[in-house]
């Protein structure tokens, strides 16, 4: 990698360089006030901002809740895709989780996003069930994080999606 990367808590300040990476890489995007809830008020959150030459190449939103983490958004820039920061976020996610006794991971992805599968294979994560038609909707604005909904008994809303749901076991 040409520059070094650094890591440190998301700010309010990095919410546009943030907001433009997540406008790029989801469907369903969260909104300026989704990543406001988590990192000023959510006291299971934690939202961290990898940058290169002071600008956001990728960041990492997770949920701790006992002695497990729950990864709720991942996402790279896309120039800086395939060259490692999505694996060193999720590694230092994995890193600081064990050090305060985490032992348990989760994390959501759709079955054909194949490149985020095999690197969350490579860190560990196994695929452990199917969430089949969920909607995705976001009413980050009321409640400041996405929301997954079981589909109803008629056919999958639009905007729903397959989501493989895995696990890592963290030693």
């Amino acid at each position: 990698m040409a520059r070094e990367l650094t890591a440190a808590p998301m700010a309010e300040a990095d919410l546009d360089q943030v907001l433009a990476i997540e406008r790029v890489s989801f469907v369903t995007p969260w909104t300026r006030a989704a990543f406001c809830y988590e990192i000023e008020q959510n006291k299971v959150a934690r939202c961290t901002a990898m940058k290169s030459a002071g600008r956001i190449v990728g960041y990492l939103c997770l949920w701790e809740i006992g002695h497990e983490i729950h990864i709720t958004n991942l996402a790279v820039h896309t120039e800086w895709r395939r060259r490692g920061v999505g694996r060193r976020l999720l590694a230092l996610a994995m890193a600081e989780g064990m050090a305060r006794g985490v032992t348990l991971a989760f994390l959501e992805v759709r079955p054909s996003n194949a490149q985020a599968l095999k690197l969350y294979e490579s860190l560990g994560f196994q695929v452990i069930g199917r969430r089949t038609g969920y909607t995705l909707s976001s009413p980050a604005a009321e409640a400041g994080a996405r929301a997954m909904c079981p589909p109803s008994a008629s056919a999958a809303a639009p905007g729903s999606a397959d989501r493989d749901f895995l696990l890592a076991l963290l030693r």
